[in-house]
C-alpha cells in the first residue's frame, strides 16, 4: 500500500524530484481519509492539524464573509495539496475546504511533518513553490474580482479551463466541472447574472452551451472580451 503512495507522491508537484527513500518516507507518515460530497472537510479558524493531498476527487477552497457571502478562492484536484499554508506558517486554517464529489486524500498530520521537512530540505523549498502558485493565482481573483466586470471574469475563466485542459484551448469544445451557483461563487457575482451574461454569449454567438458542455464558436472575441477589448451589448 506504502509503495503505491509513494509511486503517488511522486507524480505530485510537491513531491516530484525526491528519491525513493524518501518518498517510501512521507508514504508512511500519511493516511488516508475519505469524504462525502458536499462534507466540510475543516473551517475557517480551526486548528490546523495537518494538510492534505488529494488522491481523487475535486475539492473547493473558500471564504465566508460576515453577511454570509462565499467566496470560492480555489478549485483544486488530484495531485494538489491544500492547506498546507496553515502547517508551514504554525497558523489556524484560514478558509473552509470542502469536497466537491467523494474524495479520497492523503492526511500528513503537522507535528511529523515538520519534523521530516527538517531533514528534506528540499521538500521544504517545493512548498515555497506551490505558496508562490497559490499566490498569483489569488492575486489574479483579486484583480479580477476588482477591476473586471462580470463578463469579463466568465471569458477568462472559460479560457482557464480550456487552457488547462489536455487538448488546449485551440479544441472547440470543453465542460464545465462545477454548477452554476458554484461558479457564480468563483466569479464572485450572483447566479442570475451569470445567466444573463452566458445568454448574451450565445447571443452574440461567442459560445453555445449544451448542459455543462460550451463549445467555442468565436475564440478571438472571447479572449478580446477577457482582455476588456471589447464589451457584451
Amino acid at each position: 500500500m506504502e509503495g503505491n503512495i509513494a509511486e503517488f507522491l511522486g507524480k505530485t508537484l510537491l513531491f516530484s524530484g525526491l528519491n525513493q527513500e524518501i518518498l517510501n518516507s512521507f508514504a508512511a507518515l500519511s493516511s488516508i481519509k475519505t469524504f462525502k460530497k458536499g462534507e466540510i472537510i475543516f473551517s475557517e479558524g480551526d486548528e490546523a492539524s495537518g494538510f492534505y493531498v488529494i488522491k481523487q476527487g475535486t475539492v473547493r477552497i473558500f471564504k465566508i464573509s460576515v453577511t454570509g457571502r462565499e467566496q470560492t478562492l480555489h478549485i483544486l484536484g488530484p495531485g494538489e495539496p491544500f492547506g498546507e499554508v496553515a502547517v508551514f506558517f504554525g497558523m489556524d486554517y484560514p478558509a473552509y475546504a470542502m469536497s466537491l464529489d467523494v474524495c479520497e486524500v492523503l492526511f500528513f498530520p503537522k507535528d511529523r511533518f515538520v519534523n521530516a521537512i527538517r531533514s528534506h530540505p528540499d521538500l521544504a523549498l517545493a512548498m515555497l513553490g506551490v505558496l508562490a502558485m497559490r499566490l498569483r493565482s489569488f492575486s489574479r481573483l483579486i484583480e479580477d474580482l476588482a477591476l473586471k466586470e462580470v463578463p469579463q471574469r466568465l471569458a477568462a475563466y472559460i479560457l482557464a479551463v480550456a487552457e488547462l485542459d489536455a487538448r488546449g484551448p485551440s479544441e472547440s469544445e470543453i465542460r464545465l466541472q462545477v454548477s452554476k451557483n458554484l461558479l457564480s461563487t468563483i466569479l464572485g457575482t450572483s447566479p442570475e447574472t451569470l445567466s444573463r451574461v452566458f445568454r448574451k454569449l450565445e447571443d452574440q454567438e461567442i459560445i453555445e452551451r449544451k448542459n455543462d458542455r460550451i463549445s467555442l464558436k468565436n475564440l478571438e472575441k472571447l479572449r478580446d472580451l477577457a482582455d476588456g477589448m471589447i464589451r457584451l451589448t
